[in-house]
């Protein structure tokens, strides 16, 4: 329940311009799901959703639209070597020592077909749902860090 209320809510942020806890409960409520508004704020929290500045108001934005997400994204441009899958598992190799910075930076994303994460020294393991979903992610990883990477060296 508490993932699908969670999905239903990132639909609804980018869909709507929601600014306040109970207009996200209103827009909940439309779809059929009902939470009060210490579960909303639990998962505001837990989803690390953001107010974004928005035609002079603010308004919730999933974390990807935060300024953090580039200094996210320049760990795993900077520590990633190499992305690959294994059934419904994506395997990312890492330089030495950045496994653990790179999977905490990759979990900020939030990947909706991501079950979990596993790190060590210069590896990580995500959990996708499918199969399917590990080699979309994998597509998705390798266009943005090889590129970027390549770009860089240019």
């Amino acid at each position: 329940m508490k993932r699908k209320r969670q999905t239903k809510i990132l639909e609804i942020i980018q869909k709507y311009d929601v600014n306040t806890q109970e207009g996200l409960l209103d827009l909940l409520k439309d779809e059929g799901i009902d939470a009060t508004q210490a579960t909303i704020s639990r998962d505001i929290r837990e989803m690390k959703l953001v107010k974004v500045s928005s035609n002079g108001t603010y308004k919730y934005a999933a974390p990807d639209s935060a300024p953090q997400k580039t200094a996210f994204q320049d760990i795993i441009i900077n520590s990633v070597t190499s992305v690959d899958s294994a059934m419904n598992i994506v395997v990312l190799k890492c330089h030495t020592g950045m496994a653990q910075a790179a999977c905490a930076a990759f979990d900020s994303f939030g990947f909706p077909d991501v079950v979990g994460t596993i790190a060590g020294d210069d590896t990580i393991f995500a959990l996708a749902k499918t199969e399917n979903a590990a080699q979309n992610l994998c597509s998705i990883l390798s266009e943005g860090i090889f590129v970027k990477k390549s770009l860089n060296l240019t």
